[in-house]
């Protein structure tokens, strides 16, 4: 990921880990457990503040999701 000039909301610190979360997004995807949703998520080193960030998938994603679940 590239360098961010990351300031936390909460306690302004600058320091910061970041990782990704799948989740459903909506009764289909739930029913057959379909992660089509993908966010970045920023997580505070000092508080623990996370922040989301909603990212597109890729439809192949998509199916490897199906067909691995």
């Amino acid at each position: 990921m590239e360098k961010l000039n990351y300031k936390c909301s909460k306690c302004r610190d600058t320091e910061f880990e970041s990782g990704e979360l799948r989740a459903p997004g909506g009764f289909w995807t739930k029913l057959f457990n379909i992660q089509n949703l993908k966010f970045v998520t920023l997580t505070c080193k000092k508080c623990g503040y996370t922040e989301l960030y909603k990212r597109g998938t890729k439809t192949a994603e998509n199916i490897l999701d199906f067909f691995t679940n």
